[in-house]
């Protein structure tokens, strides 16, 4: 075992879960063990959130030397920091000592990491500089924080635990730095975070944000600014002149975005990747500006060296845990992460520009209210599929083929990863 996967948790009954994952139905939810068994919830945690890439942030979350958060990936703890070369680096939040954990808020800033327990001090970098009476022959150097693997997306934070990360993470680097670059997420601030506690399986969290069947029902909120054709819709028969007309919009306003220098086709590699990722720049209805009540930008000054506000919508989905939302004026960024079989955590986050001023550029309430509708709506959905997935009564129903594809290449891919990772 590498010491990157000490502290999760044993996973028993292996060949029962190699079991479901070979009778998963293909086009269907999943069978009830995977959203209700903690030894599912085990398996999910040691190999899909301990082997995969997890993003659990922004730069703008540290955007000083000595600056810091923290994040828990199951039982594991760990410690993101900004270091004196202006460095953003991840250690697991355990201190070298007794274990203590090094840092015990959710965000903070120091000169150097002290332990409470014994005042070990390391400095942002991990070095352990100074450990009072622990004799001679004692040597600082064999007594630095771990590392954990991280890397920085043009301002999107991903952490591996994993000694062998995913390679074709460079894939998602590389295709994506141009996307997002252009948003300049470096130089915007977090104007809010809300966390939110679903009494859910993280899977049915991600289910639910992989389509928009239930948008119109459900968001008359988000809805506003979207157009019925976004997020995986597809005619159910014959010619669909609203789908013709709006294939139409989008390959004129990629060709203007891209002229401008702005990436805008899709890229769909969700199932296909270890490092599933998908993306495309998508119009927003009535003014186009940014997912709010009136679809005009929520804060006036844009971001990055963006003139226009009407430069619809950045998408960028990741497996297994976040999406993502940027717009001329603000991005709004989510990270999912477990806690328990019906317990997920939603983190949310809306980021404006560095320079923006609360009550004259923008208000929190304007910038946040579309979202906070939208998540209130999904955690409930959440929450009443997880009552029903606990029935004995529940049988994995079929997706739809014309606005549920995508829900489909998550369920694939988690199968497709458990089955490689547990042999």
């Amino acid at each position: 075992m590498g010491t990157r996967e000490i502290g999760f948790k044993s996973v028993e009954n292996t060949d029962k879960i190699r079991e479901l994952v070979a009778n998963r139905v293909p086009g269907h939810s999943l069978d009830a063990p995977f959203y209700t068994s903690q030894e599912i919830f085990d398996a999910d945690v040691k190999y899909i959130f301990g082997q995969h890439w997890i993003y659990v942030g922004v730069s703008p979350d540290v955007p000083e030397p000595g600056d810091y958060m923290t994040v828990n990936i199951g039982s594991q703890p760990v410690l993101i920091v900004r270091g004196d070369d202006n460095e953003i680096r991840a250690f697991h939040n355990v201190c070298r000592h007794r274990g203590a954990r090094v840092c015990n808020g959710a965000k903070g800033s120091t000169g150097n990491l002290v332990c409470p327990y014994h005042q070990w001090t390391y400095n942002t970098q991990g070095s352990l500089l100074f450990a009072e009476h622990m004799g001679e022959g004692f040597d600082l150097k064999h007594h630095s924080l771990k590392p954990v693997h991280l890397k920085n997306v043009a301002g999107l934070l991903f952490i591996c635990l994993s000694d062998n990360p995913p390679a074709d993470f460079e894939d998602l680097v590389n295709t994506m730095t141009p996307y997002i670059k252009p948003h300049q997420v470096e130089n915007t601030k977090v104007a809010a975070q809300i966390d939110i506690i679903e009494e859910g399986n993280w899977k049915l969290t991600m289910e639910n944000n992989r389509e928009c069947y239930h948008c119109t029902g459900n968001h008359p909120e988000l809805t506003i600014s979207l157009y019925a054709y976004s997020y995986g819709f597809a005619p159910s028969e014959g010619t669909d002149p609203g789908a013709e007309a709006y294939d139409k919009m989008i390959a004129q306003r990629h060709a203007e975005w891209e002229a401008m220098g702005l990436p805008s086709k899709e890229v769909e590699r969700l199932e296909s990747a270890i490092s599933g990722f998908r993306t495309q720049r998508m119009p927003l209805d009535k003014h186009g500006q940014a997912q709010t009540m009136t679809t005009e930008s929520a804060c006036k000054k844009l971001l990055g060296d963006f003139t226009d506000p009407a430069l619809g919508g950045l998408s960028f989905w990741t497996q297994p845990n976040s999406w993502h939302h940027f717009m001329a004026d603000h991005i709004v960024t989510f990270t999912v992460l477990p806690i328990s079989p019906d317990k997920t955590l939603v983190r949310t986050k809306w980021l404006v520009n560095k320079d923006a001023v609360e009550g004259v550029d923008y208000t929190v309430e304007n910038l946040t209210h579309v979202w906070n509708q939208t998540n209130a709506q999904d955690r409930f959905l959440v929450e009443e599929s997880q009552k029903g997935v606990n029935s004995p009564a529940y049988v994995p129903g079929p997706y739809s083929p014309y606005t549920e594809s995508l829900v489909e290449k998550f369920s694939a891919w988690y199968i497709g990863r458990l089955k490689a990772l547990l042999g």
